[in-house]
């Protein structure tokens, strides 16, 4: 397809979104004003900023009814089939704005779809663990929001951390567009037929669940918990030996990207932040922490690593984040999908609204047998 939304170059380890560096947007731009960008084309002044963040604050509730539905799902279900449910209700919540070709429509489902997420991934989380539901509170920012529809309870007031605020902030805005990769291909795939954003968007959450796409910092944090049980420190040398064994089974999560031949762009800001969450919490000994440390340092100085460009890449900070911030490992993913979700539908949008927009039909070469008679059973 043709974008104007993001370009990579990975040779250079370059990501821009509307043009702009990742590395300056993260730094002087909070979430919202990033999901504006990436859907209206352009950063917004100071009048804009503030009319876009009433505007999407003031439709973060979801449908009442939506809470009978969520309690069909078992308490054990995991959140990733929770949300991508909820999601795909939407359709069914929301039939004013099934009209994909007027402008109006597309607008106001972008914007439920941005607001709600939040909230709906909160529900799942509440759901999982038996803990009463946090509505939204329009007063405080989208990220603030967030943070306290997850860990507010009714029993007592809930303190916001500016540095984890801003650290989760930090993890939407640097998870919100990657070109067309395999979540955003089948969203526009799948909005290509016409149907619905909230079920375009339902697929992209259900192919985001792989573990070789969202699920890769949960299986990165699972190297190094695993790598933690048996001997800690004192064995990443012996593990790093066995990952250049390709007979030995062990596989080095979060390093390399299929896209990245040079090191991660957002893999630096992730390191940043990872440090100063840790900081902020106490947790710099944090022996997970350290193991990243002492692997990031043997992929950096051995030759082997460095000859095949296998450098840290954002999942193999961001769960580490994620772990100190008290996210459960199954939401991981969750909230990779909350983050994403303005990207998914900027691309949609971009799609619809092509003057050359038709189904997509993905090509295929025939591999399999050439025509041949079927035979009654009796004969076969």
């Amino acid at each position: 397809c043709q974008s104007t939304i993001t370009y990579i170059d990975g040779d250079a380890g370059q990501l821009l979104y509307r043009g702009y560096p990742i590395q300056d947007l993260a730094v002087n731009c909070d979430f919202l004003e990033v999901c504006y960008l990436l859907y209206y084309g352009e950063l917004p002044n100071a009048s804009q900023k503030t009319e876009f963040q009433d505007l999407v604050m003031h439709h973060t509730m979801v449908h009442e009814q939506m809470q009978f539905f969520l309690r069909g799902f078992r308490r054990d279900a995991h959140p990733m089939a929770i949300l991508t449910g909820m999601i795909g209700a939407m359709s069914a919540f929301y039939p004013d704005s099934m009209d994909i070709n007027s402008a109006e429509q597309q607008d106001i489902s972008a914007i439920r779809l941005i607001a709600k997420m939040p909230t709906l991934v909160a529900l799942s989380y509440k759901y999982s663990i038996g803990q009463p539901i946090i509505y939204p509170q329009n007063d405080l920012s989208y990220t603030q929001n967030f943070m306290r529809m997850m860990f507010a309870t009714p029993c007592e007031p809930y303190k916001q951390n500016d540095v984890l605020v801003r650290a989760m902030d930090r993890i939407f805005t640097l998870h919100a567009d990657h070109e067309q990769n395999a979540s955003t291909s089948t969203v526009r795939l799948c909005g290509s037929s016409g149907t619905t954003p909230f079920a375009a968007i339902a697929a992209g959450i259900a192919c985001l669940w792989g573990p070789a796409h969202g699920g890769a910092n949960e299986a990165c944090l699972s190297m190094l918990e695993h790598l933690n049980a048996n001997g800690g420190i004192s064995k990443v040398g012996e593990f790093m030996e066995k990952v250049k064994d390709k007979n030995s089974g062990a596989r080095l999560m979060g390093f390399g990207h299929r896209v990245y031949k040079n090191f991660d762009p957002r893999a630096k800001l992730m390191q940043q932040t990872c440090r100063e969450v840790l900081g902020e919490l106490g947790l710099e000994n944090d022996p997970i922490f350290k193991l990243a440390m002492a692997l990031e340092k043997i992929a950096l100085e051995d030759d082997y690593f460095v000859q095949r460009k296998l450098y840290p890449n954002v999942d193999f900070y961001s769960g580490i984040v994620l772990r100190a911030l008290n996210i459960p490992t199954d939401a991981f993913t969750c909230v990779f999908a909350l983050a994403r979700t303005v990207g998914w539908i900027s691309q949609w949008k971009e799609m619809i609204t092509d003057p050359e927009f038709k189904i997509g039909r993905p090509r295929q070469l025939y591999m399999g047998e050439r025509a041949r008679e079927a035979k009654p059973v009796a004969k076969r």
